[in-house]
Order: C-alpha cells, then sequence, then structure tokens
C-alpha cells in the first residue's frame, strides 16, 4: 500500500489546477506568466506602431501648396525628405491651396484631411491678413477647424502668421495674437512665423515678393523642422486606439 500512496500523491502534485483553490506557489508562477505574455505583446505592438509611417497633411494656401515651384520643390514634399534623412519614417500629404483663406480652409477640411491621418501642419491665414479681413472671423475659422481636428484625434501643428503692417497697428496687433492665443487655449505645438527668415528677403521669395522660392522653402523647412519633429513624438506618445 505504500507505494500506492506515493503513487498517488504525486498525482495531486501533479495534477494541474485552474480554479482559486490553486496553490500560492502555483498563483505566482501563473501571474508571472500572464505577465510576461502581455509584456510580449505590449512590446510587440509598440514595435508596430513604432515602425508605421507617421501620416501628416500640410493644409494651408499657396505657400504650402508651392506658388510657382515644381512640385518636389514644395514646402511639403521637401519637409518629409528632410524628417526621412533624419530617419524619421513620415508621410506628409500637400493639402495647399493658393489663394485659401481660414474661413475657406474650413469649408474643405473634411476632404482635404482623409482618416488616418496622424497630424496637421496648420498653415492659414496670410491671405486673411492680405485682404484685410477681420480679424474676429480669422480666429473663429482657426478655432473651428483646431476643434474639429482635435475631435478626430488628429494633432496639430500651427503656423503662426503676422499681418502686414500697413493695415495699421490695433488690425496688427489682434491678428498677430490669433495664433499664439490659439496655441495656448488648445496646447498644440506652434511654430509662431511661417515666413520667419523669409519675408521680404529677395533671396528667399519670388519675384512677386511674397512666395518663397526654392532657398526660402529650404529655410522654412529648416527652421521648423524642430517642431515637426515634437509633432511626431507627440503623435508616437499617444496611446492606441
Amino acid at each position: 500500500m505504500f507505494p500506492l500512496r506515493i503513487f498517488a500523491c504525486r498525482r495531486r502534485v501533479a495534477l494541474p489546477s485552474y480554479g482559486y483553490h490553486r496553490k500560492p506557489v502555483q498563483r505566482l508562477r501563473a501571474a508571472v506568466f500572464v505577465g510576461v505574455i502581455c509584456g510580449a505583446l505590449a512590446a510587440t505592438h509598440s514595435a508596430i506602431a513604432a515602425d508605421r509611417p507617421v501620416k501628416i497633411v500640410a493644409f494651408g494656401d499657396s505657400l504650402t501648396a508651392g506658388y510657382g515651384l515644381p512640385a518636389q520643390e514644395a514646402f511639403p514634399a521637401k519637409l518629409e525628405a528632410a524628417l526621412k534623412a533624419k530617419g524619421i519614417n513620415v508621410e506628409i500629404g500637400n493639402a495647399g491651396v493658393s489663394g485659401d483663406t481660414a474661413s475657406g480652409g474650413l469649408a474643405r477640411l473634411d476632404w482635404s484631411v482623409p482618416e488616418g491621418t496622424d497630424g496637421v501642419i496648420l498653415e492659414l491665414g496670410a491671405n486673411d491678413a492680405l485682404r484685410g479681413i477681420d480679424p474676429k472671423v480669422t480666429r473663429a475659422a482657426l478655432e473651428k477647424i483646431v476643434q474639429q481636428l482635435r475631435a478626430r484625434k488628429i494633432e496639430v501643428l500651427l503656423c503662426g502668421m503676422r499681418s502686414p503692417r500697413n493695415l495699421g497697428a490695433d488690425y496688427a496687433q489682434t491678428f498677430d495674437s490669433i495664433f499664439p492665443d490659439i496655441a495656448a487655449s488648445h496646447k498644440l505645438v506652434l511654430y509662431p512665423f511661417f515666413l520667419d527668415g523669409v519675408a521680404v528677403d529677395p533671396k528667399f521669395t519670388l519675384g512677386d515678393g511674397l512666395h518663397p522660392n526654392t532657398a526660402g522653402v529650404d529655410m522654412i523647412v529648416g527652421r521648423i523642422l524642430p517642431k515637426t519633429e515634437e509633432l511626431i513624438a507627440r503623435i508616437r506618445a499617444k496611446p492606441a486606439a
């Protein structure tokens, strides 16, 4: 009978237990195993997410569209190339429309920024200032654009614009404040002035004195690059849906 009792004891120890009555050591081992598996799955998911190209739409007017330039020389194409040269996997679509105002951008937002977009570089307002549009109208349109993008969980890099000074100090102050105010209110990445280092410099503009030439686009790309990387970092840091 003694060997039989040993055999029975061994069988009882060897039998798996899937209920709550399992021994503490068994429960600990099971918890560790599950934790390892979950951690491995999470790491795999993160690796996949990190490898996926970040999809960005450059949404703006002629400054984004690349007025007077070949498509490959436009701001979105050159920014994408600069980011890829740094090893950042990104796709940047060109949703620039020459002559567009902030209100015009709002009207076409849904079809210009497709599903699956991770981030938007928002560059609108230059034509509003050139036409002397009431800054309240510009502010309201930009606010709605940002609100709609954030409702879609899309991160935004807001590009500031400055009013021509011949419209008067009051207009300039009211208009210029639109961009930092909206960025602060919605906690956006802000590039204070899209044409920084380019505006009214003939070395960096076309013959019209307004639109950047190839060298001007290079200047913009070089200066906005850190802010674009900040936008991408925010996108990467977001938890998976």
